[in-house]
């Protein structure tokens, strides 16, 4: 690893140097010019006084990623463990929390699922919808509510294709076979995008097929005058889950999923005075079997509703931009395991960005309210604060209390080895943060540190090594603290831009000293983090990407992963060939399943216009 990280900081340091009178000359996707739209003040990202990532549409064709799963892990402080391939079932944490600890937003409507974080990613797109996604990092609950406890991750889709259609095919290893269209529609008063896909295989082991499908459609109505938008979107994933959740050899678990959204939102601007209404609609459904041939057997079936409506709004003034907000929302389950249940929510959302001397120092205090039919009333109250030290190097620091209420997993849940616990508290920390960064249109540099105390996390614990049932508990306190280091450097040869992207994340907490033989989850942090991407063009159609990845996590598990791929245009026509974990790594990101070996994915896209 410490040679791995020695040649990128080699690199690095040359393209520095060899290109540093070429500023200008390099065209590639500016951060400075990124308006990061997760909060309610919507700012640049070089003016935001948080650690934000942005992988802008670029970032994302160059990614070697073939879904968002594998995108979100090349990026330092994201940790994405997944069971299944093909973005089949796949765990987000942030900074070390829980897979129920992040909020995934879709254009920002919340994602979040009553049931069990497990589903978050169940609502990732399809990457050709993509057109950038914010990572917000560190405690966001008084942004947007209680599951945003260690970050938040915001999936913005494309606004338009114009008229177009494109066409994609895959075929690989395992017996991969995929295939989508993806279509826009620009009419006088209307503008639609539509994608249809499929994504299969036959798997890298023993009950491990999937057959997912994505369907997406965004909608902007009477956009001549006030444009109303539409997102519509069905996700559905079936897939063999062998040891997914146990190690008994005489099961042959199977999965399937289904994960819809329906939103309508628009947006009215007067003056100073920008409100955005939204309504929608997000629905969950979920079906695991333990054995794939005899439901009988046991069969979990759960299925959750959503309904919310909210609006958000910003107000600028001489004091500075005030920004606020409401929602309510209705949450309905119907489960064989976890019984019916039901939950109304409110929140309420305020903050105001003060700019003092001479705009170079902003101050965001800030605080959420939330109530919850069964869990009362909770705060979450904030502050950001950062100073401009030139107009490209800036210094900043945030402060603030989050939360979570446990999920119905959590409260209700039981199985020959889990047991749910309805006496749970919800989960408290404070967190702390300090950090720098640089922009530029041809250098983005940002080194963040961050402190979080929390409170009653909840973990599954056996009181004794001889026991074989996991009961939910709020374990103690628990302390975690880390360092994030993330630098991208875009610089010119033979007349076309080359990118070299490195980041770097150290976490360490306590949490093992609840005594780790008791505890089913809470091993496995992903303690040192280092990823490289490498992005360059030497002739005018061909253009390759090496993505470099390790890992060490606290069970000791230290891996090695290198993809890579290669994309030739020719004339409305791209080939692609991917290939992932070319050394063929041997490692394991959650639970027992292990990742697939080497293997490559042939593509052909073709534009249509």
């Amino acid at each position: 690893m410490k040679k791995s990280i020695l040649f990128s900081a080699i690199l690095l340091v040359g393209a520095l140097q060899a290109q540093a009178q070429q500023d200008d000359a390099v065209k590639v996707d500016s951060l400075s010019e990124v308006v990061v739209t997760a909060n309610r003040i919507n700012l640049p990202f070089k003016e935001n006084s948080r650690t934000t990532n942005i992988i802008t549409s670029s970032h994302i064709k160059n990614s070697a990623a073939v879904n968002v799963a594998d995108l979100l892990q090349q990026v330092a402080g994201v940790d994405i463990r997944r069971r299944g391939t093909g973005g089949s079932q796949a765990d987000l944490y942030i900074r070390g929390g829980g897979f129920d600890q992040t909020l995934l937003l879709i254009d920002g409507v919340k994602m979040d699922d009553a049931q069990t974080g497990h589903h978050t990613m169940n609502a990732a797109l399809p990457l050709e919808v993509i057109e950038r996604i914010e990572i917000i990092k560190g405690p966001a609950a008084r942004v947007f509510g209680q599951n945003a406890f260690t970050g938040a991750i915001n999936i913005i889709t494309k606004k338009s294709l114009n008229n177009s259609v494109s066409l994609n095919v895959e075929a690989g290893s395992f017996g991969q076979l995929n295939g989508s269209v993806t279509a826009g529609v620009d009419k006088e008063n209307s503008s639609h995008i539509i994608h249809v896909g499929r994504v299969t295989s036959e798997g890298y082991r023993n009950n491990s097929d999937y057959d997912n499908g994505n369907y997406f459609l965004k909608s902007t109505f009477n956009k001549n005058a006030q444009p109303i938008v539409m997102t519509a979107t069905f996700l559905e994933r079936n897939y063999g889950a062998e040891n997914f959740y146990t190690t008994n050899p005489t099961f042959n678990e199977y999965e399937e999923t289904q994960n819809s959204l329906l939103a309508f939102s628009t947006t009215f601007k007067k003056n100073n005075l920008k409100i955005q209404p939204r309504i929608y609609w997000k629905r969950n459904q979920d079906l695991f079997l333990l054995r794939r041939n005899d439901p009988s057997f046991f069969r979990n079936m759960h299925i959750s509703n959503k309904i919310g409506i909210e609006t958000n709004a910003s107000y600028a003034s001489k004091l500075g931009i005030t920004g606020f907000g409401v929602e309510l929302s209705k949450i309905y389950l119907r489960s064989n395991n976890l019984g019916n249940r039901n939950r109304f929510m409110s929140n309420v959302f305020l903050e105001h960005r003060f700019s003092i001397a001479d705009n170079r120092l902003d101050i965001t205090p800030g605080v959420a309210l939330t109530y919850f039919s069964d869990f009362k009333f909770r705060a979450f109250p904030g502050l950001d604060i950062g100073y401009n030290l030139t107009n490209n190097f800036k210094v900043y620091g945030n402060i603030g209390y989050t939360y979570r209420i446990p999920t119905y997993t959590d409260l209700f849940y039981n199985d020959p080895v889990t047991s749910g616990n309805a006496n749970l508290e919800p989960e408290e920390a404070f967190a702390q943060e300090l950090g720098l960064k640089y922009t530029t249109p041809k250098v983005n540099a940002s080194i963040a540190v961050f402190n979080r105390d929390a409170d009653n996390l909840i973990d599954y614990i056996r009181n004794d090594v001889s026991e074989d049932v996991f009961v939910a508990t709020n374990i103690t306190e628990v302390n975690t603290k880390g360092l994030e280091l993330d630098a991208a450097y875009n610089f010119l040869f033979k007349d076309f831009t080359q990118t070299l992207s490195v980041g770097y994340a150290f976490l360490d907490d306590n949490i093992l000293d609840q005594n780790e033989e008791l505890s089913r989850y809470s091993l496995n942090t992903l303690k040192h983090q280092y990823t490289t991407r490498l992005s360059t063009q030497l002739f005018k159609n061909v253009r390759q990407n090496i993505i470099y990845k390790y890992a060490e996590r606290t069970t000791g598990q230290t891996y090695n992963v290198w993809d890579a791929s290669l994309a030739i245009k020719v004339k409305q026509a791209e080939f692609t060939i991917t290939a992932s974990n070319i050394f063929d790594a041997d490692y394991i990101e959650s639970g027992f399943v292990p990742m697939p070996p080497s293997n490559v994915l042939f593509g052909l896209r073709y534009n249509f216009k």
